[in-house]
């Protein structure tokens, strides 16, 4: 957990801008995904921010710690967006076209591609259950938007669609350069094609989800 004060740099400013806290996750992330996680030692997150090592155990216990934060900001966002459209009235395709265009923005956004790093053995471990817990609830709420939908097999429709919005992790790996927004629009567009919803709705559901993203961008959550 970070303390209420600093600790001194070794050398120049904060890379990020952002303060030491964040310069260790942005290290933590280009490291993960560059080196792999295995191979990142506390050390090397220190030099690369800029810090001491012991400044790393000023702001997290570990490494662990650093990836866990990584994970969850790749889940937690979606999970706020998931929540604020589960209570919208909207249909349901309007609803979960727009969830699954914000969780692959998510997915893409950020220098790193962090999402590339949930295959990791390492995963397993008890200290990443919170991630484990927020994808799972992340999961349920697809489900509940695809059931509403009116699916038959809920189960294998929900990981159709989740499995398509995250593939945008491996397409990122392979021609980042070819990631824009129309990605996640033709990603949105497909999970709603999988489900059978007939092109004039795919159509409708693009316009009106475009919308309900604005709105709830706009409107600051509790």
């Amino acid at each position: 957990m970070a303390r209420p004060t600093g600790r001194p740099r070794v050398s120049g400013a904060s890379p990020t801008g952002l303060g030491t806290r964040k310069d260790i996750l942005a290290a933590g992330a280009r490291l993960f995904c560059s080196e792999g996680y295995g191979s990142t030692s506390t050390h090397a997150l220190a030099k690369a921010a800029g810090i001491r090592q012991a400044s790393v155990y000023h702001y997290f216990s570990g490494k662990h710690e650093v990836l866990l934060e990584l994970l969850l900001g790749t889940v937690q966002p979606s999970l706020d967006a998931a929540a604020r459209l589960l209570a919208l009235p909207d249909p349901p395709e309007h609803r979960l076209w727009a969830l699954c265009v914000s969780d692959v923005r998510l997915l893409t956004g950020g220098e790193e591609n962090v999402g590339s790093l949930y295959l990791l053995p390492e995963l397993g471990d008890e200290r990443f259950a919170a991630f484990h817990e927020r994808r799972s609830e992340l999961e349920t709420a697809y489900r509940t938007l695809v059931a509403a939908c009116g699916v038959r097999d809920v189960a294998r429709a929900s990981a159709l669609v989740l499995g398509l919005v995250e593939s945008v992790i491996l397409q990122r790996r392979r021609a980042p350069e070819s990631i824009d927004d129309e990605t996640a629009f033709g990603i949105a567009d497909a999970a709603l094609r999988v489900l059978d919803v007939d092109p004039g709705s795919v159509r409708r559901a693009r316009e009106a989800g475009a919308v309900l993203l604005s709105e709830i961008a706009a409107t600051p959550s509790r």
